[in-house]
């Protein structure tokens, strides 16, 4: 497999299984290095359906945990014990078995509306040492990124390379739940910076992406350029 014009990394397997299990070695690699040479390591994920296997794997691996901070790329402004929480997901299936003494930073501080938290939020965030240990990011059938969706109010801000802010509220017009995500510029101050994703229906979204389509996984693509790293399986 092959996707004309990506000038990045492609790391592909035979499954969902096996690609889930080289992306936790490889990130559980980058962390270690980061622990190693400057004493501790920050990861961002990101929530959905696909990143779960993985999750799972990486929770296994024998790596300092202890000195290694999780944060995610994005999260539904809802409670941490509420379903649709990325925070329960991470919670469920990352911090546990060996991460299970990891630091967790959390998007949700209990505001009545993500304005009225993104302060908070901002200022939590502004406490992790940057740039990024690692970020993995996920992406939707419609191009999103993150909470990056396109048509949305607030795209342009959050999208904006030349900002300070490190998040931002987003507000889907099809989604019931408001959201924050990390500014574009935030996700891409890192050391690594991956995008994970299966299926052949989310290779072509990629591939319209890399060729020009105007879709919020684009301004990454063209952002990081040859940094970025596309693990894919069918």
């Amino acid at each position: 497999m092959s996707i004309d014009r990506f000038e990045g990394e492609l790391i592909t397997a035979g499954d969902k299984q096996a690609l889930a299990a080289r992306l936790a070695e490889d990130v559980a690699g980058w962390l270690q290095q980061g622990v190693e040479q400057r004493g501790s390591a920050s990861l961002v994920v990101s929530g959905g359906s696909t990143p779960a296997p993985f999750f799972e794997a990486l929770s296994l691996q024998q790596i300092d945990w202890q000195n290694i901070t999780v944060t995610l790329a994005d999260e539904r402004w809802v409670g941490k014990d509420d379903a649709l929480s990325n925070e329960k997901l991470v919670r469920e299936t990352l911090l546990v078995n060996a991460a299970v003494v990891a630091k967790f930073l959390s998007l949700y501080n209990g505001a009545a509306t993500p304005e009225d938290g993104w302060q908070a939020c901002d200022d939590a965030l502004r406490a992790l040492p940057n740039p990024y240990d690692v970020v993995v990011l996920g992406m939707g059938g419609d191009g999103h990124t993150a909470s990056l969706f396109p048509a949305t109010d607030g795209l342009a801000d959050a999208c904006d390379l030349a900002t300070n802010k490190l998040c931002w509220p987003m507000h889907p017009s099809h989604i019931t739940e408001a959201r924050m995500s990390l500014t574009l510029a935030a996700l891409l101050d890192c050391r690594q910076l991956v995008l994970h994703i299966t299926g052949e229906d989310k290779r072509q979204v990629f591939q319209k992406s890399v060729a020009g389509e105007d879709l919020p996984i684009a301004s990454v693509i063209k952002a990081a350029a040859s940094r970025l790293k596309l693990y894919w399986s069918a």
